[in-house]
């Protein structure tokens, strides 16, 4: 058993040898668990030059291993540190447009925004009106609104576009990855159902693939979804 020095220790997390009080504890290990008094399980762990380490005090009766010490919070500090590696740091990406973007500027910065969302990242997208380009916040904001729409497979619009002094944002958040699957034969029956019914679409020249918000779309949930929605396909129809 190791010299008390460490229980002397301020920033000690857990009881461990005499500091143990209980008549009796629960001994977990590779072998599984087994319940003796707290007496013999110092004895255990004096006879193998170890400790008796509290690591569930609050379960009856308190849950202990013979360990030492100093081993058993590395491996805890081991453990906190991968588990923080495995969590997933969400981070806000910014894409800036202007009221007049080009259509090459607009599909690279789409491009990024889709790689962005799909790495788990969220979007601020915003466009800044420099000087008397603010008389052009209309067109700004039904850029966005395309933006959102084109961006519907793989994000969902946290934020409708507001206009925040020179600059109009939007707030887009990654869909979650893990979805439920269907079944072959609901696939199946979807997508004939779907294949008849573009068979009996008319064909229209600016046809906008944007769902009602009846229906699920993009702005579905969103407050003012419905007239947000008709400037987007006002501004295709023109």
């Amino acid at each position: 058993m190791k010299p008390d020095k460490k229980t002397t220790n301020n920033k000690q997390q857990y009881r461990i040898n005499e500091q143990i009080r209980v008549r009796e504890v629960r001994i977990v290990d590779e072998d599984g668990s087994s319940v003796m008094p707290t007496r013999q399980a110092l004895d255990i762990a004096r006879q193998k030059g170890v400790d008796l380490v509290e690591i569930s005090p609050n379960a009856q009766p308190p849950v202990c291993r013979i360990i030492d010490y100093s081993k058993f919070l590395y491996q805890q500090k081991k453990r906190a540190k991968e588990m923080k590696q495995k969590q997933v740091k969400v981070e806000v990406k910014e894409i800036r447009f202007g009221p007049q973007t080009d259509d090459h500027d607009y599909q690279f910065k789409l491009k990024h925004a889709k790689e962005f969302l799909e790495e788990g990242n969220k979007v601020r997208a915003y466009v800044f009106f420099r000087g008397r380009s603010i008389l052009f916040k209309e067109q700004g904001e039904v850029l966005l609104l395309r933006f959102a729409n084109d961006l519907e497979d793989c994000g969902k619009v946290e934020q409708l576009p507001k206009l925040e002094g020179k600059k109009m944002f939007l707030f887009l958040a990654p869909k979650k990855a893990a979805q439920a699957k269907k079944s072959q034969q609901k696939m199946d029956r979807e997508r004939r159902e779907a294949e008849a019914k573009e068979a009996n679409k008319p064909v229209e020249v600016n046809d906008v693939d944007t769902e009602t918000p009846a229906n699920g779309g993009l702005f579905a949930n969103i407050k003012g979804g419905e007239e947000v929605l008709k400037k987007l396909q006002d501004s295709n129809e023109e």
